[in-house]
Formats: C-alpha cells, sequence, structure tokens
C-alpha cells in the first residue's frame, strides 16, 4: 500500500483554509486505498521533519500561503528526496512573488494589468495612480491584504499606515468588469468559472465562507474569451514551470461589450481543496471527483531533488 503523508495547517495567514484543505484530501485519499499520515504542520520544522521519519513514499502538500507554496517546505522536500504534489521550488517562489510572477508574465507576452512596486510610505501622501487602484502584498495568497481604493475613498492613508505586510506593495490599475478563474491540471486547462461575490469583491470571506460567493461554470462569456482565458491559464502554467494543478485568475472587463479586455492577475501553485475550492468544482465539471483529483494529484508527484 502507497504511504502518503498529508501537509496541512502551516503557520500562513492561510492556516484555516490548509486545515480544510487537508481534511478533505485525508478523508479522499483514506477512500481511495491509500495509507495517510496527516501531519499538521507548526512553528516547529523539526517537529515536521521528524513526523516524515520514516519517510513515506508521497507527500501531499495540502498548505497554502507562505512556507507552504512559496517554496519554502518544497525545499525540504527535496533535500529528504521525498516526492511531493505540485510545484517544485522554483515555480512555487516564482509564482508567489507578484513582481517576479508578472515580470515572467509580461516576457510570456501574457495580458497583466498596469502598476507596479511601491514604497508603502509614499502612499500616505498620495495616489500613485488615478483610482481606482489596488494594493496588494507582494508574498500573500487568498486576497489576504488586498485594498481597492476607489473614487472618494479616503482609506489610502489608513491602509498604508497599518500596512503588515513588509514596506512595499504592489499597486495595479483596477481592472472592473468580472472575475473568472480557470484550473490546469498538467497540459490540460479545465473551464473557466465566472465568480460572484456576495459582497465587495473576491476577498478571502468570499472565497470561503459560506455563501460568500456563487460559481457559475462555464461561465456566460464571449465564446473567443473562454478559448483565450483557457490559452493563457495553461500558457502562464508552463510559463512558471508548474508541475500538477495550478489555477489562473483573471479579471474580464466587458463593461463596454464584449468580447472586452482578459487580464492575468495571478497563478496559484497550491489550490484550494476545501468544499468551497473551485479547482475540485471544476474538475467534478468535466467529470473528475474529488478522490480522482486526489489520486492524480498523488500520482503526479515528483522528487526534484
Amino acid at each position: 500500500m502507497i504511504r502518503v503523508a498529508v501537509l496541512y495547517g502551516g503557520i500562513s495567514a492561510e492556516r484555516e483554509v490548509s486545515m480544510s484543505s487537508g481534511k478533505q484530501v485525508i478523508q479522499a485519499l483514506i477512500a481511495t486505498g491509500y495509507d495517510v499520515t496527516p501531519i499538521d504542520v507548526g512553528p516547529d520544522l523539526r517537529t515536521t521533519i521528524a513526523a516524515l521519519t520514516p519517510k513515506p513514499d508521497v507527500v501531499f502538500n495540502a498548505l497554502h500561503g507562505r512556507f507552504g507554496e512559496d517554496g519554502a517546505i518544497q525545499g525540504v522536500l527535496d533535500w529528504l528526496n521525498i516526492p511531493y504534489t505540485h510545484s517544485g521550488i522554483r515555480a512555487s517562489a516564482l509564482a508567489m512573488d507578484k513582481a517576479m510572477a508578472k515580470a515572467i508574465f509580461a516576457s510570456a507576452g501574457l495580458p497583466i494589468a498596469p502598476g507596479g512596486i511601491h514604497d508603502v510610505k509614499s502612499l500616505i501622501d498620495a495616489d500613485p495612480y488615478p483610482v481606482p487602484y489596488v494594493i496588494k502584498p507582494l508574498n500573500e495568497g487568498s486576497s489576504v491584504g488586498v485594498e481597492i481604493i476607489r473614487d472618494g475613498d479616503n482609506r489610502r492613508a489608513a491602509v498604508a499606515s497599518g500596512w503588515r505586510f513588509g514596506t512595499t506593495a504592489m499597486v495595479e490599475e483596477f481592472i472592473p468588469g468580472r472575475e473568472l478563474t480557470v484550473g490546469v491540471m498538467g497540459d490540460r486547462a479545465l473551464a473557466v468559472t465566472e465568480i460572484i461575490a456576495s459582497h465587495k469583491f473576491y476577498d478571502y470571506e468570499a472565497k470561503y465562507a459560506d455563501g460568500g460567493s456563487r460559481h457559475v461554470i462555464p461561465a456566460d462569456i464571449h465564446p473567443d474569451v473562454t478559448a483565450e482565458a483557457m490559452r493563457v491559464a495553461l500558457a502562464a502554467h508552463r510559463a512558471l514551470g508548474c508541475a500538477g494543478a495550478s489555477r489562473a485568475d483573471f479579471r474580464y472587463d466587458d463593461t463596454i461589450g464584449e468580447p472586452g479586455r482578459l487580464v492575468l492577475l495571478e497563478v496559484n501553485t497550491q489550490p484550494g481543496l476545501t468544499p468551497t475550492s473551485l479547482l475540485p468544482e471544476q474538475a467534478a465539471h468535466i467529470g473528475i471527483e474529488f478522490p480522482a483529483l486526489c489520486r492524480w494529484m498523488v500520482e503526479a508527484a515528483s522528487c526534484r531533488a
């Protein structure tokens, strides 16, 4: 029997999301017939390494956020010579760093939002761009810390003064319109989903709270945009060097009519696997149920040492 250790929890701002993903994965893998060892990852790396002794056949990485999807745990697993799911060190680190990922997307000719890196202190005194614009942490996921500054909004100085994600931030033009996402499994783009948030935008709460958002799959958009979103998602996956599954997030501006403007926001190398997550929903849409998705991830696991 294949022994699979599931890493979940972690120490990032997305710990609760990872706990939810991990619990679903553990249940699915047990039902599929694997010998599963759950490992709730905490702040002491030595404890995690000890839990991986003796070595499992595969590690299922269900961690999210910093240290879980930024190349850190991937480096540990490579060092230990244990195959693991999802992307390796380089792709994980690049995708998590919004500035580096954006540079790679631009070099690959993919559509991105105008913007750049700014010293957060400079935002206290002046708008860096005409409103509306978006302020993002450089190295967080699940929309943690994302702020939209709109016309007539007086929150800019307060956001900058209370910033807790380092001294710099990514500031980008706000793209109006609709939220789209495309999952990728290996060399295949799965589907296009439109995400309709229940409130201001698709933030952390909208992603993971019951009733926080509604998913329309397949998205009711122009067929040319569907094809382009799937093409760009796969191209971004390849440009970063991703492995296993990923998910590309887009803004689609159809406010002046279709086909409109498609903009790639980011690629997630550790897509959520919670009850409200998008990748499992897209996989099910094309006939791949959750246990089969998890089995595919285990079978696609590799060691990059």
